[in-house]
């Protein structure tokens, strides 16, 4: 009898996390790396130590032409058109890789704002909204770094509300050019770019995107801003008085920069959070490091137990984080292996349809970056706050990543937001599913089940429930109006990057033990089995908040008691699991190994 075939595995929707379950098949980890993979992460960490690191008091002086010359080295060996087709000079990879790279690019934060900011935001319009004219004129320059671009959307006056730009453009007399005005903020790599992708409103109404090459008549760089952290990464603003640019030099279409703009900031949300996630694993490495060489009392201060919690504290939220965002990177692949490489637009649309997990995995892995970071300042004592050791560095650098790429308050409102709109247009019937918990939140579990993580398997589930619950109730309670609670809005969003986090984590896990075997898999479970505890609490706060705001009526009385049933669960030695997990990464002197 002939083998049957493998099953294929179809990609999941996005946003349906909420409603559907997956198979261990189903789910990419860090563990399902292709050796093509590993071998990008190990090309750029390598090019991170050996060429970069040596010369960081060059970059941190601001010296332009450091970076520059980083970038051409870089580009020379491929990194820089990571995801650049070949046919315009770049290697085309997956977005697996595209998060490695970022992950490997956080060895230090400034010189991973400029490398980053041309890769993704500088490289990508053109990639995908460019025509073959553009793209055969700027896309080999770009992926071979003979040309850096940046990205300039933020206006002083607008700032999270990049449609009311005050920009404007319009088509000179002679219809062979376009004419801007306006004054755009923020530009990374702006001291020493030779292209500016920049937006306007044509006619003061359609907002629109153009290329702008260095050296165009009428545009011209403020200073430098004098930044809090990524000292060594060049910020001005792009000035533009009457600024001639050529007609052909329109990107995209006339009233459709909005599509370029946010479609662009979408991919660079999860690209941001394998960033973060990067930067978390070198910041925890310094603490392991430090803190083991650093006594108090006769001992090493990792051997006491307030310090360990913090070790193992880190190395979990890493863990959560690494596989939120592989997870998510392997998702958008998978929807793009049926998409012919040369339609952007399709692949754009594909990309698009994961904006919810790009938005929850910017604002958790920003956020869980700052407690690293934060932590590792505080496992150096009073080293940790000059500028001898990097941990003060660390610490500065981390804090703009709570507000590039749409500030975390904006991605917040975007998961229920995105959520609901999907739902209203009958593509993701997450307000049915919302119904019909409701109506059987409080009924008592199913018999019990047995196996690896079965208990955070059933986690998984009521944390799900739960926020089907605080969206439905949202929903039904404000109608219109929900749009205008930003609170609610906020809870919400916390209850589901929790969830989502939740079910990550015990995925990845209970994959790994289903590979190797249990005992291979013993820091994976201890790391997910203290997160689940944690994550309910968080989750069981947020959507008590969430529901005592829309206390209005007599339907709402049964809420509190329904969520207390999906709360319900048996208690975990937290402090033993962490431990387990501090113990592995002091082990390995950092992040353990997979």
């Amino acid at each position: 009898m002939a083998a049957s075939p493998p099953t294929r595995v179809l990609a999941a929707r996005g946003g349906s996390f909420l409603i559907e379950e997956r198979r261990l098949d189903e789910v990419f980890t860090p563990e399902d790396f292709t050796e093509e993979q590993r071998m990008i992460a190990r090309a750029a960490e390598d090019f991170m130590e050996s060429e970069m690191v040596p010369r960081l008091p060059d970059i941190l002086a601001l010296r332009y032409e450091a970076t520059r010359d980083l970038l051409r080295r870089a580009g020379e060996m491929g990194l820089l058109g990571v995801e650049i087709p070949p046919e315009y000079g770049g290697l085309g990879l997956d977005k697996v890789s595209g998060c490695l790279l970022a992950e490997r690019a956080a060895r230090d934060g400034s010189f991973a704002v400029s490398f980053t900011g041309h890769v993704g935001i500088g490289s990508l319009p053109i990639v995908y909204f460019g025509t073959e004219e553009q793209k055969r004129k700027y896309l080999p320059r770009f992926a071979s770094g003979e040309w850096i671009s940046s990205y300039s959307l933020s206006e002083a006056s607008s700032a999270s509300d990049a449609m009311n730009a005050r920009a404007r453009a319009r088509l000179s007399a002679d219809g062979r050019s376009w004419v801007l005005n306006g004054e755009k903020m923020w530009l990374t790599n702006a001291g020493f770019a030779d292209v500016y992708i920049t937006f306007a409103k044509v006619d003061g109404e359609r907002f629109t995107a153009f290329i702008i090459e260095k050296g165009t008549p009428g545009v011209s760089l403020g200073a430098e801003e004098r930044k809090t952290g990524i000292k060594g990464s060049s910020t001005r603003p792009l000035i533009l008085q009457d600024a001639v640019v050529p007609k052909e030099n329109l990107l995209g279409e006339v009233g459709r920069g909005h599509k370029i703009a946010f479609n662009i900031l979408n991919i660079g949300r999860f690209k941001l959070a394998a960033g973060c996630t990067g930067g978390a694993k070198l910041a925890l490495r310094s603490a392991v490091r430090y803190g083991s060489a650093r006594t108090a009392f006769g001992r090493p201060v990792t051997d006491f137990g307030l310090v360990r919690h913090k070790i193992g504290e880190m190395a979990i939220r890493i863990y959560a984080a690494e596989s939120m965002v592989y997870r998510t990177a392997g998702m958008i692949d998978r929807s793009l292996a049926d998409v012919d490489p040369g339609d952007r637009g399709a692949a754009l649309k594909h990309i698009e349809e994961y904006d919810v997990e790009c938005s929850m995995l910017k604002v958790w892995c920003s956020e869980m970056l700052d407690y690293v970071v934060d932590e590792t300042v505080q496992v150096h004592g009073g080293a940790g706050f000059v500028e001898d050791y990097p941990a003060e560095r660390y610490w500065r650098d981390a804090r703009v990543n709570r507000i590039f790429e749409g500030t975390n308050e904006i991605n917040r409102l975007l998961v229920p937001g995105r959520l609901v709109r999907r739902a209203l247009a009958g593509e993701l019937p997450v307000l049915q599913a919302a119904r019909a918990v409701a109506e059987t939140a409080s009924a008592p579990p199913a018999g019990e089940a047995t196996g690896f993580l079965v208990a955070e398997q059933g986690m998984v589930g009521r944390a799900k429930r739960a926020a089907l619950l605080c969206l439905g109730r949202a929903v039904e309670t404000l109608g219109a109006r929900l749009a205008e609670e930003q609170e609610v809005l906020g809870h919400f969003a916390d209850v589901a990057m929790d969830t989502y986090a939740l079910e990550s984590v015990t995925l990845r896990a209970r994959k790994k033990a289903a590979a190797l075997g249990a005992d291979k898999a013993a820091w994976h479970e201890a790391a997910a089995r203290c997160f689940a505890q944690d994550a309910m609490d968080r989750i069981a706060v947020h959507a008590r908040r969430l529901l005592a705001a829309l206390e209005t009526g007599k339907a709402l009385r049964a809420d509190p008691a329904a969520l207390e049933a999906l709360a319900r669960r048996e208690t975990a030695d937290t402090v033993a699991l962490r431990r387990r997990v501090a113990a592995a990464a002091l082990e390995h002197g950092g992040y353990p190994p997979s």
